[in-house]
């Protein structure tokens, strides 16, 4: 599962992490949330480009958007079937950067929030699908789904799903939809191996969309919260925001 993520690094890192060739100006993110504009990496040939589309894909032969249910995520053991993600699963793989996302583990009320991030302190990309809607009155926007995987190793005990990252690697192959074909792609939508992200609880503050600053990702102690979860490792909190004045206002 993934319902939010932040996006922490300056735009020249991610530049440099993802290889596009725009130089886009936005801001830190730390609560991004379905329906928002969201940066994507597409790829046009040789060439990477930055996109902004609405997180929660929209398929093209939905009549009416407001009618559909979004589609925020797709589960990598069925994404090569369903009607909804096939043709973006051939011909429209991308990327979604991020610094790291939210998840909350079942057992207490509220449930308790955790800030999942990547063991190197580094941005890393969501395995993507997405698409073009077109309506009848020349109305178009572009739409994007996470793929998630069945969580492995420690991490399950916060939740059984987790969102796919392609390795830095593996990006070039994902995104060529003109000579991957979609058997050899789904071969890289594995869940993270254990050990490759760390974790820790944070605040509630979290559970609104309206609060979207850095102090969501700080941690906090389990006898802070309402119900203590299981006992594990807590690692140090590791994402540091840009310094301000490094990002714009794009969203």
């Amino acid at each position: 599962m993934c319902g939010r993520f932040v996006i922490t690094s300056a735009p020249e890192a991610l530049r440099q992490a993802f290889g596009h060739v725009e130089q886009p100006n936005f801001p830190a993110r730390y609560n991004i949330a379905p329906t928002q504009p969201i940066p994507v990496v597409v790829a046009d040939g040789d060439a990477r480009h930055f996109r902004l589309m609405r997180w929660g894909l929209v398929p093209p032969w939905v009549r009416d958007p407001r009618k559909f249910t979004l589609l925020i995520n797709a589960r990598s053991e069925t994404v090569g079937d369903k009607p909804a993600f096939r043709n973006a699963l051939k011909r429209r793989r991308c990327i979604v950067p991020a610094d790291g996302y939210f998840e909350w583990q079942p057992g207490s009320m509220p449930k308790q929030p955790y800030f999942i991030y990547h063991h190197e302190r580094r941005p890393f990309g969501f395995a993507a699908l997405a698409e073009t809607w077109s309506g009848p009155n020349g109305e178009e926007f572009d739409s994007v789904a996470i793929i998630t995987a069945a969580a492995q190793g420690e991490i399950t005990a916060l939740h059984d799903r987790v969102p796919v990252a392609i390795e830095p690697q593996d990006i070039t192959r994902w995104m060529d939809c003109a000579n991957i074909e979609t058997d050899e792609a789904l071969t890289m939508l594995a869940a993270p191996p254990p050990g490759a992200f760390v974790w820790h609880p944070v605040s509630t503050r979290v559970n609104k969309v309206a609060n979207d600053d850095e102090q969501l990702l700080l941690p906090v102690s389990l006898d802070e919260t309402p119900s203590a979860p299981p006992a594990r490792t807590v690692r140090k909190a590791a994402v540091r925001p840009a310094k301000d004045g490094a990002q714009g206002n794009l969203f």
